[in-house]
């Protein structure tokens, strides 16, 4: 959108080659990757397959418009739907074997006139229970055990108020999610995901993600024109929790290490992964202040990967990418 092609800055930061690994490791063949300084909405970069002209990986296919699950990475607005009603950061829920369908018995088996299926007790990512966690450790590890009970506590219908309002909208079903909604149980576009994580990095502040700056007539008329529509979607004070919280490197350590491709040792950055169960999706959203990126990996025709594997896959280039653009960016703290 420059007129001067000498301010536009292109940058190379070996997508392809990150890719080429993912499809030998986990058949992840496609990735996409969106761009958007939160301050103002506005689309830095949005590449929506790794070719368009890989018609063989329906390369031509824009998979930051397409719905797919978001796994983990949609936690932290139910996490702020809580945060709302007073709860705390410090708040303690517990990390245990936990049936939540109330016709079901207690050790996750259907009752005798139950139906097997309808039993919903869902693991964390290692199967394992710890116990008593604060809701800064559960969600900085994305413990769904209690992601789950954060939902039930905070309710569906004022979580999907949050996400709605941070520019969310393929949401319209709260009949249909239940209490999976917390793992990602509804579909999400990349775009809208990236833009919506902007309010955590604008102090709760959302301005819609655009693409066009100005419209000109041939005169150089100009008939349409960006402007800041921003609006108070999150209340700061609560932006600022899930900022500190997303980027505490020492409460997400437990399960991604102290050196992660999610650790930035220079400057404070926020990020949070997701999965979906099925191995199909594999996320990676994050910011500063000054930018947002969201990252999807996957296949475009739905097929999943070969294993079951962390959002992790989606690191590498998220991080490569938020490596090069921090590079001319000031350091700002949340």
């Amino acid at each position: 959108h420059q007129k001067n092609e000498k301010e536009v800055k292109y940058i190379n930061i070996g997508c392809d080659k990150l890719i080429e690994e993912n499809e030998k490791k986990f058949n992840a063949k496609n990735a996409g990757l969106v761009a958007i300084d939160p301050k103002t909405g506005q689309i830095l970069t949005m590449v929506g397959s790794r070719d368009y002209f890989n018609f063989e990986a329906e390369g031509n296919f824009n998979i930051a418009l397409a719905r797919r699950q978001p796994g983990s990475a949609f936690k932290p607005f139910v996490y702020t739907a809580l945060f709302q009603k007073g709860y705390a950061p410090e708040t303690v829920v517990f990390a245990v074997f936990t049936e939540f369908n109330s016709s079901c018995l207690p050790d996750g088996s259907p009752s005798p006139e139950s139906p097997a299926d309808i039993c919903y007790h869902p693991q964390n990512y290692d199967e394992k229970f710890r116990g008593p966690v604060s809701l800064r450790e559960a969600l900085a590890q994305s413990l769904n055990i209690p992601a789950v009970k954060v939902l039930y506590l905070a309710g569906v219908r004022d979580s999907l108020k949050v996400a709605e309002r941070a520019g969310i909208s393929t949401l319209t079903d709260p009949e249909r999610y239940g209490l999976t909604l917390v793992l990602g149980g509804g579909e999400v576009r990349l775009l809208e995901l990236t833009g919506g994580y902007g309010a955590f990095a604008n102090d709760g502040l959302f301005s819609p993600a655009t693409a066009i700056l100005r419209v000109e007539d041939a005169r150089g008329k100009v008939l349409e024109e960006y402007q800041d529509k921003k609006t108070q979607v999150i209340a700061p004070g609560i932006a600022r929790i899930i900022s500190s919280i997303l980027s505490d490197n020492a409460a997400r350590a437990p399960l991604l290490g102290p050196t992660s491709p999610l650790y930035f040792p220079d400057r404070p950055v926020a990020a949070k992964t997701g999965t979906t169960n099925d191995s199909r999706d594999a996320w990676v959203i994050g910011y500063t202040p000054n930018v947002v990126a969201g990252v999807w990996a996957g296949n475009n025709d739905n097929s999943p990967m070969e294993k079951k594997v962390a959002g992790l896959i989606a690191a590498p280039m998220w991080h490569a990418f938020m490596e090069e653009v921090l590079k001319d960016l000031p350091v700002e703290a949340f």
